[in-house]
């Protein structure tokens, strides 16, 4: 298929109808969550990224509805609305992981009311394409080193594909969205595309920070043996095969999130020297 114009009624078609179609219809309720030995289990419990994970889920979840209702174009809004429905079953999903091995988790309490939904959307959308592209890697290397349980890899490679779903149909939905817009609001939009970038990427720093002391000491303890030793550059790596991997899947005529792989190409150029 040629390129289509960016913006075009046939770009809308393809990243709309190319997410509908590739969605996985199942239940929470119908997965099979695997017995874990106590090791496995301690592993898991040891990951700190429970409370994060839980209500950034469940946040996103609210804010891609809210987004849902904004949207005035028929196919647009069918494709947003399924997106809000797949978030809602993350959440789900991790509520019921948690709930199976007995992972304690801290629930935020601030309800999502923000009044500038499409600014919530944006920055939302833009924290998960960091996320996904870095999940990705530690996914695969979880999964190559036994770290997770094949159960476990059964349930959450889907999971992670739909991530991948997610990232692509918002860098698309983003460019459509801009390339209709006159020159002033265009210009207003990058604006805050660049601003959502940027907080984006000092939230995850805090997270980072966030995460250290005595819960990423107790990870540690409980990976090591797992994973194994790896460097910054074999991360870096492995994250981008398993994102050119997962997005590889759908139609090259879509665009693709770029930044998060531009940060990992710069980063190793400078590793390697």
């Amino acid at each position: 298929m040629a390129t289509p114009e960016i913006g075009s009624e046939q770009h809308k078609q393809l990243f709309c109808r190319t997410f509908i179609d590739t969605h996985e219809p199942y239940q929470v309720s119908d997965l099979d969550f695997p017995a874990l030995d106590a090791e496995s289990l301690a592993r898991l419990k040891s990951l700190p990224i429970w409370d994060e994970a839980v209500n950034t889920e469940r946040e996103t979840a609210l804010k891609v509805q809210r987004m849902c209702e904004r949207e005035t174009d028929p196919l647009v809004r069918e494709a947003i609305a399924l997106q809000g429905f797949e978030e809602a079953r993350h959440a789900a999903l991790l509520d019921r992981l948690t709930a199976q091995y007995g992972i304690p988790v801290q629930r935020r309490t601030d309800a999502v009311n923000g009044t500038d939904i499409t600014w919530d959307f944006i920055r939302t959308e833009y924290g998960e394409c960091f996320d996904a592209f870095f999940a990705f890697g530690l996914f695969a290397f979880a999964r190559q080193s036994g770290f997770f349980p094949l159960g476990l890899v059964k349930l959450f490679d889907p999971i992670m594909q739909e991530e991948a779903r997610h990232v692509q149909f918002f860098v698309n939905w983003i460019a459509f969205r801009r390339a209709r817009l006159p020159l002033d609001l265009r210009l207003l939009l990058d604006c805050r595309r660049g601003l959502a970038v940027s907080l984006q990427v000092l939230s995850r720093i805090r997270t980072a920070l966030d995460l250290g002391g005595t819960e990423q000491d107790n990870f540690t303890m409980n990976s090591h043996d797992a994973i194994g030793e790896f460097s910054l550059k074999t991360f870096l790596d492995m994250c981008l095969r398993e994102n050119e991997r997962r997005l590889g899947l759908y139609d090259p005529a879509l665009l693709q999130p770029r930044f998060a792989p531009r940060i990992a190409r710069s980063a190793l150029r400078v590793l390697r020297g």
